[in-house]
């Protein structure tokens, strides 16, 4: 496990996967057996995730992810 020292898209999905309460995408893919994730097409961000209590967290197509907010992703290493 490292941190994330820059923004990416890669990063940006991870922050709001991190945020609805999931490691990463393959753990909300097992949690919530699910083949795919809902993305916005332009951006390639996710756009909707399902919390483990089956709330719905809705994501815009632009960057939620701030500066401030960077070094807190977590990025997993398989």
């Amino acid at each position: 496990m490292s941190r994330a020292r820059a923004w990416t898209a890669q990063v940006e999905n991870l922050y709001r996967l991190q945020e609805a309460g999931y490691r990463d995408e393959l753990e909300y893919k097992q949690v919530k057996q699910v083949a795919t994730i809902d993305t916005w097409p332009e951006t390639g961000f996710i756009k909707k995730l399902q919390r483990r209590n089956d709330t719905f967290y809705y994501y815009s197509r632009q960057r939620e992810c701030l500066e401030k907010e960077v070094h807190k992703v977590k990025v997993y290493a398989y």
